[in-house]
């Protein structure tokens, strides 16, 4: 389907999720780590968990979101590619994903980073700050399972790219 660049080959992607809050539940943490496991030779992967801020006056929501937002942006370079996960974010089936990585990747760059927010959202500045504002569906999901699927996804994507099957 794609042809594999040579800049694929010889350097792997790095790419970080940065999400606030811990994943609690054990089989969400074994199949992320399962995927994790997976996408080892494809590309380096790291996971930044920061803890989210408990909102006990929602007239604090912006104030919170903006305290959120300042930390989050202390992991980014300023030339990471930035996906952030929002639910007015484009939507991709699974190929548009992968066509979207290996463009990436045929461009030069070296490290994506995509951001899961709270269940606030996403701050401002770090939307502001995105490259690219991704949305994985319609239907809303609980922040750790929104991790799981992404990382799977991300794992699916460098299968179609490699054209390896998985997908199917």
């Amino acid at each position: 389907m794609h042809s594999l660049p040579q800049l694929f080959i010889w350097q792997k992607m790095k790419i970080k999720i940065i999400a606030l809050g811990k994943i609690k539940e054990k089989f969400l943490k074994e199949g992320i780590d399962e995927f994790l496991k997976r996408l080892t030779p494809y590309a380096s992967f790291e996971i930044i968990e920061l803890p989210a801020i408990e909102i006990k006056d929602e007239n604090l929501t912006s104030k919170i979101l903006e305290q959120e937002g300042e930390r989050i942006l202390s992991y980014i370079k300023p030339q990471s590619f930035v996906i952030t996960m929002e639910i007015k974010g484009k939507m991709f089936s699974s190929e548009e994903f992968a066509a979207k990585i290996e463009e990436l990747t045929n461009d030069g760059v070296s490290e994506i980073i995509f951001v899961i927010g709270s269940s606030c959202g996403i701050s401002p500045i770090v939307s502001a700050r995105a490259n690219l504002k991704m949305s994985m569906s319609k239907m809303t999901f609980l922040h750790q399972f929104a991790r799981l699927i992404l990382i799977e996804q991300i794992y699916r994507a460098f299968k179609i790219i490699k054209g390896e099957t998985y997908h199917k």
